[in-house]
């Protein structure tokens, strides 16, 4: 499912979908079994995201791993520079050059494979995520289960939609939904807002 492209040494995986769908899960596990085949790994998260650990990538299910705050996509490549795969995690959080940074690494035989958001609480693309997703060799969409009705949720609800797009949260602020629950919250709050 995750061989190396033909004629590729390096390549840009992937793995998006809304809040509790699994991304991060899914990114330690990839990372995981690339040090298992005793590949050189380093794994980076923007500096802003400190919800469950500072250094650390946290995932829902409580699985973590090591990683390397950051704050600009450029320090990446100095970083990793002797290492052969690349994880980074919450991407949408990132300035628009990690899609440059990115493309660099595969250029330079790196695999590197992205967790985030594809869309925000909006339902809208969410930062950079629809550029790396455009050059990606490998997308994979994971879907959590909408907290309304049970289908299959892509959308991260969030219960007020005043405020930025940026606003960190977990169980409190947001929940998964499907796309009929999540436009029906969305004609909620707008009804609220006109009374």
């Amino acid at each position: 499912m995750y061989t190396k492209p033909k004629n590729s040494m390096g390549w840009i995986e992937i793995i998006c979908g809304s809040m509790f769908s699994g991304k991060t899960e899914e990114l330690i596990r990839r990372i995981k079994r690339a040090k298992i085949a005793n590949q050189t790994v380093h794994i980076f998260k923007p500096e802003m995201e400190v919800r469950y650990h500072k250094e650390k990538i946290v995932s829902h299910d409580d699985n973590q791993i090591d990683s390397t705050p950051i704050h600009d996509p450029k320090e990446i490549l100095k970083l990793a520079d002797s290492v052969d795969v690349i994880g980074i995690d919450e991407a949408q959080f990132f300035s628009p050059n990690l899609a440059e940074v990115c493309n660099q690494l595969a250029n330079k035989n790196k695999r590197i494979i992205i967790a985030g958001l594809d869309m925000d609480f909006l339902g809208n693309p969410f930062g950079v995520m629809p550029n790396l997703m455009a050059m990606a060799e490998l997308v994979t969409k994971v879907h959590a289960i909408c907290m309304k009705c049970g289908s299959e949720a892509q959308f991260s609800y969030r219960f007020s939609n005043a405020g930025d797009q940026v606003k960190l949260g977990e169980k409190d602020l947001y929940e998964p939904r499907c796309r009929t629950c999540f436009n029906q919250g969305m004609e909620k709050q707008q009804l609220d807002r006109n009374k």
